[in-house]
């Protein structure tokens, strides 16, 4: 009898290795597909001849689908399950990808919105079912450190996009006004279209391999509470939607953490959208060597979380975002009117101090709202529509001004970031567990 313990643990860990491994690969590829966007904005730049606001659409699209489909992601996921609900996600993820090929056939940037909507579609499934269901895989007692580590995957995700970004897509030919103006209609054409085409290949192999991912998932055997559906695994009773809604607008410091979230996205997405044309503009690289400075801003992102986390054990979680708020604030000033070299730089370290702020304000919005949390948890989700608003704000300022005054857009959120982790020291709000990796 002493000896069979050790032997079902063991079993059992087994039994979750494979489940563990395909689910923890989601949070690479969604990491992947959110940062291919930011060569995606240069790449449709040259090859439709867009301004800075059309360019921003891309991010309207991918970001609307989170929007769109946050809340009917959970609410599948809670009658059909997370494994249904994580096969629907890839299924999405793979189908959107696939339709990079007849946009790019056809050379219609609307249809190539249409499909990063879907990929995103895909993903508001994703996300909504993989970190609640890394944490029931396994031992209750490991939940945490399974879950840190899954998410650990997304900035390898999103260095691997930049680098495909850069390397398949990006083709380093850059064309002046006077030199497009210079070629012949045949050779303008013959130019757009190679350069439209260049994302069918990359993306064509990433909807493949999700479609494959899909199918392994589908055909592999989950632990029981991954299958059924949510609903019946829970032994927590839950409100209406109505009800619980109601009740969370009269949570004045909750609905700050939405506000806060939403200005939070909309800084993140418009300064990793728009650091390549900072680069070019102000610096005068080329894009290949400008996506370095995007790939240099996700790994500080990733060192600035781990440094947060240490932090965090010794500052209160909001104070220490309010002072990662004032410093991203004065960085901005320094990309804003001094540009060049020193922007640039100034400009990629903003993202060490935006590590923390995602989860920080996720972990203290939700603190504390009992029945009301799961509800609450959506409407933050739901927040990142930041991204899908203010990036094309910011499109807007650089088509008007310059790329360097556009970076006033999330000098202003951080200046809400800051406001609102002040309000939470001041609260007490501390004690907030953040994950590493992530948004």
């Amino acid at each position: 009898m002493s000896m069979s313990a050790p032997g079902k643990a063991s079993r059992g860990a087994s039994a979750t290795l494979v489940p563990v491994i395909l689910i923890t690969s989601l949070f690479f590829l969604w990491g992947m597909a959110n940062n291919l966007n930011d060569v995606l904005i240069q790449q449709f730049k040259k090859a439709f001849t867009l301004t800075d606001l059309e360019t921003g659409f891309v991010q309207s699209a991918f970001y609307m689908g989170y929007f769109l489909l946050a809340i009917p992601a959970g609410l599948f996921m809670r009658k059909q399950g997370y494994k249904t609900a994580v096969v629907v996600g890839l299924c999405l993820y793979g189908i959107g990808a696939l339709l990079f090929y007849p946009a790019a056939q056809v050379q219609t940037y609307s249809l190539f919105l249409l499909a990063l909507f879907v990929i995103a579609a895909g993903l508001a499934f994703l996300e909504t079912s993989a970190n609640p269901l890394i944490t029931v895989l396994g031992d209750p007692a490991d939940s945490e450190r399974r879950l840190n580590l899954a998410q650990a995957f997304n900035p390898a995700g999103s260095i691997t996009g930049l680098l495909i970004g850069k390397y398949l897509i990006l083709s380093g030919i850059e064309h002046s006004e006077a030199t497009l103006a210079a070629m012949s209609a045949a050779e303008r054409t013959a130019f757009y279209a190679r350069e439209t085409q260049a994302v069918q290949a990359p993306y064509i192999g990433i909807g493949i391999f999700v479609l494959v991912w899909a199918a392994l998932v589908a055909l592999t055997r989950f632990p029981a509470v991954a299958e059924k559906p949510v609903e019946a695994a829970s032994d927590t009773p839950s409100i209406g939607w109505t009800q619980a809604i109601a009740g969370l607008f009269r949570k004045p410091f909750f609905m700050s953490g939405v506000a806060a979230q939403f200005f939070y996205v909309g800084a993140q997405v418009g300064i990793w959208s728009y650091t390549i044309r900072y680069a070019q503009v102000t610096a005068g690289l080329g894009e290949r060597a400008a996506t370095d400075w995007v790939i240099a801003a996700i790994i500080l992102f990733l060192i600035g979380r781990f440094a947060g986390v240490a932090l965090m054990a010794r500052i209160n979680p909001g104070r220490l975002m309010a002072l990662y708020a004032a410093a991203s604030i004065a960085l901005l000033l320094v990309a804003i009117f001094v540009g060049g070299t020193a922007g640039l730089i100034a400009l990629t370290a903003v993202s060490f101090f935006m590590s923390v702020m995602f989860p920080t304000i996720f972990a203290m919005s939700v603190k504390d709202l009992g029945e009301y949390t799961q509800t609450g948890s959506s409407l933050i989700v739901m927040a990142i529509i930041g991204g899908a608003i203010l990036t094309p704000v910011m499109g807007a300022i650089s088509s008007a001004a310059n790329i360097q005054l556009a970076m006033l857009v999330p000098l202003v959120c951080f200046i809400v970031v800051g406001l609102f982790g002040r309000a939470g020291a001041a609260r007490g709000a501390g004690g907030v567990t953040v994950a590493v990796g992530g948004h």
